[in-house]
């Protein structure tokens, strides 16, 4: 056993060397909050999103400010969601705020009726976003869905560093597949794990295959004790063929895997059985012939 977290850890560190960090540390990045409006709001309308947000007018030149048009949200969510439920204005706004390294991603919502916390804030690890956080508002109850895409906007202006397409396309994909899943259930928390256990398990163990992945959600409902009708495993076998192809760096992938194992062992899943910790061997034998391709 302490054999095989010696080499966690150790293959954990090489990999930090090796791969590049999607994370912004503090000295990279701007020190001021990003304030992200939808471009569509009145003036009565900014007026209460700003109030909700704790921001007084008179300080928004210590934000810097941006907007997010409806064209945007368009432009992300179309594939995804109605148009008629994302609207013909932008209204979803966003603060973020950068926050020290390991801290991790913190979400607070205000008027947002769709989007929970969690659907938040798993979306974004898989944009490659992390050590901030967020306050998303809407004036009044909005869905929430086109706030991601402020999100998104808002830390590529903050730190410098460009969040690919594919991995905006995966966070958007995933926040409205949660939602759906979550409407399945009729439990928005179980949706949230279930999503979140099955992302660790393709992105942790290397799957890319529809069996294998096919095989990694049947496995966390097991787990979950969750049933799901063949038309939502389809839809998570989808995503997780998208996720499967992302860079994701190791900070999210730790990140990742020491959440999951938590709420496994909370809902008494025991994480130091055998074939739990063969499936971690499994996955370090392939972090290291990764490492020794990349070194040879």
């Amino acid at each position: 056993m302490k054999r095989i977290l010696s080499l966690f850890i150790m293959a954990i560190m090489v990999m930090g060397v090796i791969l590049p960090s999607v994370s912004a540390s503090a000295d990279a990045v701007t020190e001021k909050p990003y304030l992200s409006l939808g471009a569509d709001l009145s003036e009565s309308e900014k007026a209460k999103v700003l109030d909700l947000l704790g921001i007084d007018e008179s300080d928004l030149d210590d934000y810097t400010v941006g907007t997010v048009t409806n064209a945007e949200e368009h432009d992300y969510l179309d594939s995804y969601v109605s148009s008629s439920v994302i609207g013909s204005r932008a209204l979803s706004s966003v603060l973020v705020t950068l926050t020290e390294e390991g801290s991790g991603i913190d979400v607070e919502t205000s008027n947002i009726t769709y989007c929970t916390s969690g659907m938040y804030r798993n979306a974004l690890v898989t944009a490659g976003i992390s050590d901030a956080t967020i306050q998303v508002a809407g004036p009044f109850n909005i869905t929430g869905t086109a706030a991601l895409v402020g999100v998104m906007k808002a830390y590529e202006d903050m730190t410098g560093e460009e969040i690919s397409e594919e991995s905006k396309d995966a966070a958007t994909n995933e926040l409205v597949a949660t939602g759906e899943i979550a409407g399945s259930l009729g439990d928005t928390d179980t949706a949230e794990q279930l999503l979140a256990l099955i992302k660790d398990k393709v992105v942790t163990e290397g799957l890319d295959s529809e069996e294998e992945i096919l095989d990694a959600i049947d496995e966390s409902c097991e787990e979950l004790n969750v049933t799901l009708s063949d038309d939502d495993k389809q839809l998570l076998q989808e995503l997780m063929d998208k996720i499967s192809q992302l860079d994701l760096d190791t900070n999210q992938l730790k990140e990742q895997a020491e959440e999951i194992y938590n709420k496994l062992s909370d809902m008494g899943i025991d994480i130091k059985s055998e074939s739990f910790w063969q499936s971690v061997k499994s996955w370090l034998n392939r972090v290291i012939d990764g490492i020794t391709g990349l070194l040879s």
